[in-house]
Parts: C-alpha cells; structure tokens; sequence
C-alpha cells in the first residue's frame, strides 16, 4: 500500500476553503468510498453519497484513517490515488 503523504506541492483554493488542485480518491471493492482534498488547513474528508464534507484533518494520514472508519465495521482499507 503506498501512502502518498507529501504535502511540498502547491495547489490553490477557492473562496470556501475548498482545494482546488490536489485530490485522492479513496476506492474499494464496489468502487469510489470517498475523496480527501487538501486545503488551505489541511485535509478535507468527504463521503461518497453524502452531501458535504465530513471533516477537516491536519495531515493526509489522519484524513485517510478519518474516512476509513467512516466506512464502519467490516470495511475494507480503501487504495488512495491521487488526482
């Protein structure tokens, strides 16, 4: 499993703090669980199927844990890739 934890790339971000370069998309056995883009604080968590984001965490691998256990019990560890 490669854990792409570098943060020395710049990206931009919008008026709502929202990334508008760097994104991985977290994908499992049925497809896309999620995506973690990064902001102007850190790293932003959203859901798929749900609306908004789920959460703001300091580093890449806090947010990659963060949405893992929002999957819930059972779920597989999703594969990062970055887009």
């Amino acid at each position: 499993m490669s854990d792409h934890t570098s943060t020395s790339s710049t990206t931009s971000t919008n008026a709502a703090g929202e990334s508008s370069g760097q994104t991985w998309v977290a994908v499992g056995p049925a497809g896309t669980v999620g995506s973690i883009g990064r902001t102007g604080d850190g790293f932003a968590v959203r859901l798929a199927g749900r609306s908004g984001q789920s959460g703001e965490y300091p580093t890449l691998a806090v947010a990659k844990s963060a949405l893992f256990a929002a999957l819930g019990p059972g779920a597989e560890y999703p594969e990062f890739h970055e887009h």
